[in-house]
């Protein structure tokens, strides 16, 4: 799932499977939710990085109970653990909301941490509600693609 306007700068997955061409990256990242079962993040740069505290702040609200994971290959994620520790501690994330991430240093512990994992019910957006204004935006943005 890629945004047209990016098609012709990033590998669009010819050889790796199916292309679906979207409006924009907000779209993009509905499809990707809408399509998954989880959301993995591989050690990345800023894009990861957006696209992660996305998911999980979707998570805090109650917009998906999908498990959300951090491939922490190496310690990558380390300090963005430590730093999500530290905003529990200081009273900024719920300690219930901590347990939204889960991460392991390689595949297979992250893959059985991802099918253990039990959602956080504390969120504040009624998912229904939510997919309703999903659905809207995406026919709206259906109607950009085709433009």
């Amino acid at each position: 799932i890629i945004p047209k306007t990016l098609m012709c700068k990033e590998i669009t997955g010819e050889t790796v499977g199916e292309v679906r061409p979207v409006a924009n990256m907000h779209q993009r990242k509905a499809e990707m939710a809408r399509h998954s079962d989880c959301f993995i993040a591989l050690p990345g740069g800023y894009g990861t990085l957006e696209e992660l505290l996305e998911v999980i702040t979707w998570a805090q609200l109650g917009i998906h109970e999908k498990p959300v994971g951090l491939l922490n290959v190496d310690g990558y994620y380390n300090y963005l653990l430590t730093f999500i520790d530290k905003a529990v501690d200081d009273g900024f994330i719920k300690p219930p909301q901590r347990h939204i991430i889960v991460s392991a240093p390689n595949a297979r512990e992250l893959v059985q941490k991802l099918e253990d994992y039990v959602p956080v019910h504390d969120g504040v957006v009624a998912k229904a509600r939510w997919e309703v204004e999903q659905v809207e935006l995406n026919a709206s943005l259906q109607s950009e693609i085709s433009r």
